[in-house]
């Protein structure tokens, strides 16, 4: 090929494809103008790039064509615009559909915690597999109390949100295998049940609840939250409805995923008045008052403005373009 020629040929096409590329507005007689020299100006690319490989010529070409393709196919929306509709609609959307499960989730975990302590503080002997009466007293009178106050308070406010937040998304992602979020929801209710019971084995019951709610009630609830999405996404697939599995679980995991975006900010909350408040000088009424105040913000936007953005038809999966196509049809 001479690629002199070619271009010499080519040239006022592609100078009309250019122009039509960087006009703000195009007509109908335009639109398809500029659609069918990008058909033609791809098939002379393609030419020169497999007769003279890379050239300077070919490279001004596929800059056109770029700019030319983004006329007719657009660009993604702004991020930054469809934050609102995110916070106002689909995210809350995505809470209030869970809600039920949720409550499941949060009845298991006290039946499961309640048991443990009971039993704990009722049987000498399994108080005993829990350490010597040396080791349990130093748990009771400082170990439970100094762990609040043993790290710089913004530092240990850090720490526990990046660990929430990180086991509050593992609960959603992993909660399709339907065995994740059972073990969390164990672990977690042992963990409380056992340490309430040995508290409560020592008469330090009202320490143990002055200590866990202030922070807690927010912070369980998330852990409850994130539980409930990782078990909807699980159940998505096993029992999908009129929707094939794979439908089923693509909408789900879509919408329930936005719910860990969410928790992480819950979750920052909650480590701050773990963080900041739990180990104050605060009278424990202003303590628990501030703790109440959280998960009642929470649970207000959770289930009222859930409600109203579910009820508007919301179910927190992105729009219907973003989600593309769900079923080839002929025709």
């Amino acid at each position: 090929m001479d690629l002199d020629a070619y271009s010499a040929a080519h040239r006022d096409e592609w100078s009309r494809l250019e122009t039509l590329a960087t006009r703000r507005h195009l007509d109908g007689p335009e639109a398809d103008e500029l659609i069918e020299g990008y058909r033609a100006g791809s098939a002379q690319l393609s030419q020169i790039k497999s007769s003279a490989g890379s050239t300077r010529v070919g490279d001004r070409l596929s800059v056109t064509l770029s700019r030319a393709r983004l006329r007719f196919t657009g660009t993604g929306d702004n991020i930054l615009a469809g934050i609102p509709t995110f916070f106002a609609a689909q995210l809350p959307a995505a809470l209030y559909r869970i809600r039920w499960l949720t409550l499941a989730v949060a009845l298991a975990t006290i039946v499961i915690g309640a048991f443990y302590a009971f039993w704990i503080a009722n049987d000498p002997q399994v108080l005993a597999s829990y350490g010597s009466d040396a080791d349990l007293q130093r748990y009771v009178d400082s170990s439970f109390v100094n762990y609040y106050s043993e790290n710089p308070a913004a530092s240990f406010a850090g720490q526990v949100w990046t660990n929430n937040a990180y086991i509050a998304a593992q609960c959603v992602a992993f909660g399709v295998t339907g065995v994740f979020v059972p073990y969390v929801i164990m672990s977690n209710a042992q963990g409380i049940g056992v340490a309430a019971g040995v508290m409560h084995a020592y008469d330090r019951g009202d320490v143990f609840f002055e200590y866990i709610l202030p922070h807690g009630m927010l912070e369980l609830t998330c852990v409850f939250v994130a539980g409930a999405a990782g078990l909807r996404i699980f159940w998505a697939w096993v029992s999908p409805g009129s929707r094939t599995r794979a439908e089923a679980l693509a909408e789900d995991a879509r919408a329930l995923f936005t719910v860990a975006i969410g928790l992480m900010i819950a979750l920052f909350v909650s480590g701050l008045v773990e963080g900041l408040v739990t180990p104050s000088d605060l009278p424990w009424p202003v303590k628990m008052t501030i703790g109440g105040l959280a998960l009642a913000a929470f649970l207000a936007y959770m289930l009222i403005l859930g409600r109203r953005a579910y009820l508007a038809g919301e179910t927190g999966d992105v729009g219907e373009f973003e989600t593309g196509a769900k079923r080839l049809i002929a025709g």
